[in-house]
């Protein structure tokens, strides 16, 4: 069995992308700039208003996993598909990105492909409005173990913890990892998520996780608090390592007694789709490599400010050739 240097677990959600302006964000009832988890029906309705749409392979922890993938990692995810138009486009983008698809297409699915209707207004924000379809019930079953124990690092995907076999899955599969020698982390995903799972997401996070990561709005929400340092204080006590990006303001990182803080160059994004994502793309790269939390967090910083460059949620420059320039490989 291959052994993997990064394996991610998460939703497999085709992402669909059309520019819009306020006015019809408005009109159509759509919250500006967060994700809204939504219905069948509902998902028809706002795929047929799309304009001149960008289909993509997405979902939080796949985009990472294949920006750490075109970074030149041995990089496999684990997420379900149903064997459907927009399954089988995902699990072969995945592939085409150089990433292994390690669930094939799910034969008879319970229910269709997962999808996201993701509308970029003119400031760049984007705001997501996603059906789960199938890739929310993602159980132990669709998890290998031969997979899970030989990775160097794994990535959980926290918006899997809305049904308990998702947990499941993520518990037997960080301890597979870790037992295997690797270490396994999380991306919050939500400040929502975490609101709704508090107590799992902390227990995970203490006795089953070597690191996390995820914006301040998350890391406050761990501990529902308004205060970042008392948050990353007390997350730190209970991780050995904690990624916290600030938008505009950088990232802190908190490992043990160590700290950094890394700034960032403030740009108007033409689509901030997938900067988070691909940030831990770059932060995971570096870890891989065994690299200083530092050097980790910079090149994190460089895979985010290319992807907000460009509508879509993963890169296209060529990132290695990218941080060569930067000094950073």
């Amino acid at each position: 069995m291959k052994t993997y240097q990064l394996v991610g677990i998460g939703n497999a959600v085709v992402d669909v992308i059309s520019q819009c302006d306020d006015s019809f964000l408005e009109h159509m009832g759509i919250e500006k700039g967060i994700m809204q988890l939504i219905e069948r029906d509902r998902g028809e309705v706002l795929y047929a208003a799309m304009q001149e749409r960008v289909q993509t392979p997405g979902g939080s922890v796949a985009n990472t996993i294949a920006g750490a993938g075109a970074l030149g990692l041995e990089a496999a995810f684990i997420g379900r598909v149903h064997d459907d138009a927009l399954g089988r486009f995902y699990a072969q983008a995945m592939t085409d990105d150089g990433v292994d698809f390690v669930n094939p297409p799910v034969a008879g699915g319970e229910l269709p492909t997962s999808r996201s209707m993701i509308f970029v207004s003119g400031d760049g924000e984007r705001s997501m409005n996603t059906y789960l379809g199938i890739s929310s019930e993602l159980s132990s079953s669709d998890v290998p173990d031969t997979v899970a124990g030989k990775a160097q690092l794994m990535f959980l995907e926290g918006y899997l913890f809305d049904k308990d076999k998702g947990k499941t899955a993520f518990m037997e599969a960080a301890r597979d990892c870790r037992e295997g020698g690797g270490k396994c982390g999380i991306a919050i995903s939500d400040p929502f998520c975490v609101e709704r799972h508090r107590a799992d997401f902390l227990s995970l996070i203490e006795n089953d996780l070597d690191f996390v990561i995820g914006n301040e709005a998350e890391i406050k929400s761990l501990f529902e608090t308004d205060d970042l340092e008392e948050a990353l204080a007390k997350t730190a006590a209970i991780c050995s390592l904690v990624v916290c990006t600030r938008s505009g303001d950088g990232v802190t990182v908190v490992q043990g007694d160590t700290r950094v803080s890394v700034p960032v160059e403030r740009v108007v994004p033409v689509d901030a789709t997938g900067a988070g994502d691909q940030f831990a793309a770059g932060f995971l790269f570096g870890m891989a490599k065994g690299l200083d939390i530092e050097t980790c967090a910079k090149i994190g910083n460089a895979c985010a400010a290319e992807v907000i460059s460009h509508i879509g949620p993963r890169p296209k420059a060529v990132m290695s050739q990218v941080l060569r320039r930067e000094g950073l490989l």
